[in-house]
C-alpha cells in the first residue's frame, strides 16, 4: 500500500468487485515473528470467491504492540490503513472484520472488542489473551482453537477466554479441532462465510 517503506500492508480487492456495490472487508493480523503475507495469502483465494476485500498490516514490532504493554503504533499504523481503504475501496460499513492468528488473534480480540462500533465481526484463530477495557459495542465473535496446541494450550487459553466472553453477553461461536497450533485450511471458508453472512 506504500505506506510504510520497512513494514508496510497488503491490501487486495477482488475481481468480482464494483464500486456501487459496499463490499465486505477483512482486515487480517499475522502470528507474532510472523509477516502479513503469511495470514494474507492463504485467505486471496477465498477472497474472489465470496467477494471479500483483504488489507493485511504487518506489525511495527516482531508482534503487536500490546504484547510490549499497552496499545500505541500499530494502532496508528492500523488508524492510517484503514483511512486509505476506506479513501480508496466502498465497504460494507455493517460488515469489517478483524481477523488473526496467535498473537493477531489476541490483537484482534483486544482491539476489537474496544472497536465494535466498527468492527461487526471478530475472528481469533488459536489466541492467548485479550485486553479490552473499555469495550464498545458487541460484534459477533468466532473462536478456534486445536487441543493438541503446544504453542497456546487451550485449556488456559480459549477454554478461558470463550466463556468469559459469553458472560459478558458476546455472541461467540467456537470450534474445537484436533490438531496444533494452525487451523485446519477447510475451515478458513467457512469462517469467511460466517464473517459476511
Amino acid at each position: 500500500m506504500g505506506l510504510d517503506p520497512a513494514r508496510d500492508a497488503f491490501l487486495y480487492v477482488p475481481k468480482s468487485y464494483r464500486p456501487d456495490v459496499p463490499a465486505p472487508l477483512a482486515v487480517l493480523l499475522h502470528g507474532a515473528g510472523q509477516e502479513a503475507h503469511e495470514l494474507f495469502d492463504p485467505l486471496q483465494p477465498y477472497a474472489d470467491e465470496l467477494g471479500i476485500v483483504l488489507v493485511a498490516p504487518n506489525s511495527r514490532d516482531s508482534s503487536w504492540d500490546i504484547r510490549y504493554g499497552s496499545f500505541g503504533d500499530d494502532v496508528v499504523f492500523i488508524n492510517k490503513m484503514l483511512e486509505r481503504v476506506f479513501d480508496g475501496v466502498r465497504v460494507a460499513s455493517k460488515k469489517i472484520s478483524l481477523c488473526g492468528f496467535s498473537d493477531g488473534a489476541s490483537y484482534a480480540l483486544s482491539l476489537g472488542l474496544m472497536n465494535g462500533d466498527l468492527f461487526s465481526h471478530i475472528v481469533a484463530f488459536s489466541p492467548g489473551f485479550m485486553v479490552h477495557p473499555d469495550a464498545v459495542g458487541k460484534p459477533k465473535i468466532y473462536v478456534t482453537h486445536g487441543t493438541a496446541d503446544r504453542i497456546l494450550n487451550i485449556d488456559a487459553t480459549s477454554r478461558q477466554l470463550v466463556p468469559k466472553l459469553k458472560r459478558e453477553g458476546y455472541d461467540v461461536q467456537y470450534r474445537e479441532f484436533d490438531g496444533p497450533h494452525t487451523p485446519p485450511r477447510a475451515y478458513i471458508r467457512d469462517i469467511l462465510g460466517w464473517m459476511i453472512g
